[in-house]
């Protein structure tokens, strides 16, 4: 299934795709140049649709004060920050990069109510970049989580990605396993998390959203 934030790149490669076959095949004609043309279209546009799927992510059992992945990728931060946006105290974070063949939905990691939503402007940096998740472009989201506890968590646009599209807004219920946005073409999501929380991934570590539990929030 096509993610909504997909059907107008995915048609747009359809049109391309389909008007190039036929260029090439009325100007060359046919044969094995052009149809090795074709399967190199063929395949390009098959990576876009791809990149756009929406899997049917079922949530998996968590118990309360588990945080879920909001992201599929791979965990290539956790450290103690300073946070000066929006909790402004020390805090840890855990940032989970996004490849090109991830699933770029972006989902909510727990319950509550946003209480904090707003863009950022900014540079594309790599996305792993040490400087990304304050210079690059970014969408901040703050959730106050039913137990009580602030959860904070960024959205970051990466060398490729220049899109970020994201749903929750101040005043939203938030709901775990409920999709939060959309990052195009690859980048990050930062999480930003109470001192006392347990964290329960390393760095290396692969996850995925809805079913892997990143950190336990005490």
């Amino acid at each position: 299934m096509i993610h909504k934030e997909g059907y107008r790149s995915v048609l747009l490669t359809c049109i391309f795709f389909l008007a190039l076959v036929l260029v090439v095949t009325l100007s060359f004609g046919v044969n094995w140049i052009t149809l090795s043309v074709d399967v190199v279209l063929l395949g390009f546009f098959c990576f876009v649709a791809y990149f756009f799927r929406d899997p049917h992510r079922k949530v998996s059992e968590y118990l309360p004060g588990e945080v879920l992945s909001a992201a599929d990728g791979k965990v290539v931060k956790i450290a103690e920050v300073e946070e000066g946006e929006f909790l402004k105290s020390k805090c840890l974070q855990v940032s989970v990069f996004m490849s090109i063949w991830s699933v770029h939905v972006n989902y909510y990691p727990v319950s509550g109510d946003v209480v904090y939503s707003k863009h950022h402007q900014g540079k594309y940096l790599v996305a792993w970049h040490p400087k990304s998740s304050e210079k690059n472009e970014r969408t901040s989201v703050g959730i106050k989580t039913d137990s009580g506890k602030m959860l904070f968590m960024r959205q970051i646009a990466g060398y490729v990605a220049r899109r970020i599209v994201c749903y929750a807004k101040e005043g939203d219920k938030a709901v775990t396993g409920d999709q939060m946005g959309f990052i195009k073409f690859g980048s990050r999501v930062d999480f930003f998390l109470p001192l006392e929380s347990k964290i329960r991934v390393k760095v290396g570590d692969k996850v995925r959203a809805c079913q892997t539990v990143i950190a336990e929030i005490r």
